[in-house]
């Protein structure tokens, strides 16, 4: 199917979705299609070219009780290819074009706390070079709201450390600038200077630009990273588990806890919509309520 693999360049390329999202669409895709030819209800994904397929599959879906998320989620994949079709003339119809998507009931994410974070910051060994890698990529993770992907896709020439900035790619090729503070500048110097060079004497390849390197010398992954994130925990003593995403959500709850604009936080979180870094508002209500209870005259106990 050359107009699948047309399809997912076009998602890599042009919209700059990371790997892990590609595959996800591709898997959704070979979904539908699996579905429809095992069914004999089409030949092939272009002649599913009547609408009650796409109400078919939802059933079929709704029949092996997955979640509503993961419904909404494979609905929009397959509008999105649909429309790709239908756009580049291969089709005439987007059969999954007015199908309602379940309502996903929103689920609030884990938030770790400050004093969290201060004990994980402690508990790495910054006098190892895995260590001084691993404190300063927390640090950008929890400091900048960067996406995992954007993290390990970070190059040196994106880094604009005598300007206190980083430039960021992020997702749907929208670039961004991200602040840094002074002390992860200094550290990020100090990374670059000495501990990046030994970790790439590891490896075969001494000229990438890659900015965070794995203890082999080569390029970090997502799910290197994973790991990485995984051990500060353990070794911090801490139970919960812990992923690059939440330290996102960390950064954009703390930001609004201390009074910052929402629309400053969607802009340094990337964030295309509003309405996705709304959730980050109900997050702090708690906290904005004690703040609340303390500071207006009329709730002081006297």
């Amino acid at each position: 199917m050359d107009y699948l693999d047309d399809f997912l360049n076009d998602l890599q390329t042009q919209k700059n979705y990371s790997e892990h999202t590609i595959k996800g669409y591709q898997r959704d895709i070979l979904d539908f299609h699996a579905f429809i030819t095992n069914e004999e209800l089409a030949e092939s994904l272009i002649d599913a070219t009547r609408e009650r397929l796409a109400r078919h599959f939802i059933a079929h879906l709704d029949s092996l009780d997955l979640t509503a998320k993961t419904i909404s989620r494979k609905i929009s994949a397959l509008r999105t290819f649909y429309g790709y079709l239908m756009k580049n003339h291969l089709i005439d119809i987007n059969i999954f074009e007015h199908v309602e998507t379940p309502k996903i009931p929103k689920k609030l994410p884990k938030i770790i706390e400050d004093d969290e974070m201060e004990m994980i910051f402690k508990s790495i060994d910054r006098y190892q070079p895995l260590g001084f890698r691993n404190y300063v990529m927390l640090d950008l993770l929890f400091s900048s709201g960067l996406r995992a992907s954007e993290l390990i896709n970070m190059t040196i020439k994106d880094l604009m450390l005598d300007q206190e900035q980083i430039l960021i790619h992020g997702k749907g090729s929208k670039d961004r600038y991200v602040p840094l503070h002074k002390k992860l500048v200094e550290d990020l110097k100090h990374y670059l200077t000495y501990i990046r060079p030994i970790l790439l004497s590891k490896g075969k390849d001494t000229h990438t630009l890659y900015v965070f390197i794995n203890y082999k010398g080569g390029h970090l992954t997502v799910r290197g990273l994973q790991i990485i994130l995984k051990s500060i925990i353990q070794k911090s003593g801490e139970t919960f588990k812990i992923h690059p995403h939440m330290l996102r959500h960390a950064f954009a709850t703390t930001l609004l806890n201390h009074g910052a604009d929402l629309r400053v936080v969607q802009e340094l979180l990337g964030h295309e919509h509003l309405k996705s870094t709304q959730v980050y508002t109900h997050v702090s209500s708690e906290t904005i309520k004690e703040k609340y209870k303390v500071t207006h005259p009329r709730m002081i106990k006297k």
